[in-house]
């Protein structure tokens, strides 16, 4: 069995996915093998795998699993598989108001943490790219952030928010250091510390909700939305390569809902 995942991690490096998405691959086939003892490898066998996993993951994550043994069987056993895809829950995220946004910046006096808050929210930016910025990746001439291979191994550019140019100046000439942020080992932030910044910002900020990281993603795309932003540039600025994903931001925006006059008013 070792020797199928080995041809699975060597399958994935030529097609030059992401060591994350390596990693996510890997740990996928395994569960599975290891699920599979003594009852062999087929079509099968995924089916009851998956539903067992319906019992107790959500339909999005079990969707993925999914896709990870239809790669696996069909560049790794040459075998093709049919698996029905479960019907997906559509839950809406629940957006952060301008004014949260606000409370939980002001609420923050460590500055490299207000920073990070305020890069998620005002450059849209993933958790990974935050961890991930150098400072050249800084153009402050041109105002924008070179975000480099990024999800999908894509590039792109984003405006830096003329409000914290000052202040990213200032932080910058704090250290030698070629990376934006960095732990007190010297190395990236870790992904736990960027989601306890987050989370202590909100609870100083009396935020009940679940705030995480990813919902400044979130609130930052719809409230450009709700500012008359055009989609497709909203979806540039987010790096997706479809404008189906970014379409999302249309149903969760409660604007055009708040400007209907019911016609009980008119009573």
């Amino acid at each position: 069995m070792d020797g199928l995942v080995k041809k699975l991690e060597i399958e994935l490096k030529l097609r030059n996915y992401s060591s994350k998405t390596v990693k996510s691959y890997i740990y996928e086939t395994e569960r599975f093998i290891e699920f599979s003892r003594g009852k062999g490898l087929n079509e099968n066998v995924v089916r009851e795998y998956v539903l067992r996993r319906l019992e107790k993951d959500n339909p999005t994550s079990v969707s993925k699993s999914i896709s990870v043994l239809v790669f696996f069987f069909e560049h790794v056993l040459n075998q093709v598989i049919v698996i029905p895809r479960p019907k997906k829950n559509k839950p809406l995220p629940e957006i952060l108001t301008v004014e949260e946004v606000k409370r939980m910046i002001e609420a923050t006096e460590n500055a490299k943490h207000r920073l990070v808050i305020s890069l998620l929210y005002g450059c849209g930016l993933r958790l990974q790219e935050v961890r991930s910025l150098m400072k050249d990746n800084f153009d402050f001439e041109e105002e924008l952030i070179h975000i480099k291979l990024s999800k999908g191994k894509k590039d792109r550019f984003v405006k830096i928010p003329s409000s914290i140019k000052k202040n990213l100046r200032n932080y910058m000439k704090i250290d030698g250091s070629k990376a934006l942020f960095t732990s007190q080992r010297g190395g990236k932030l870790s992904t736990k510390t960027i989601y306890k910044i987050v989370q202590n910002a909100a609870r100083r900020a009396g935020i009940t909700k679940r705030v995480y990281p990813h919902l400044l993603r979130h609130s930052f795309a719809t409230h450009l939305l709700e500012q008359g932003v055009d989609l497709r540039i909203i979806q540039k600025l987010l790096g997706h390569s479809d404008i189906k994903t970014t379409q999302i931001y249309l149903q969760v925006s409660q604007a055009s809902i708040k400007n209907v006059k019911s016609p009980l008013d008119n009573l």
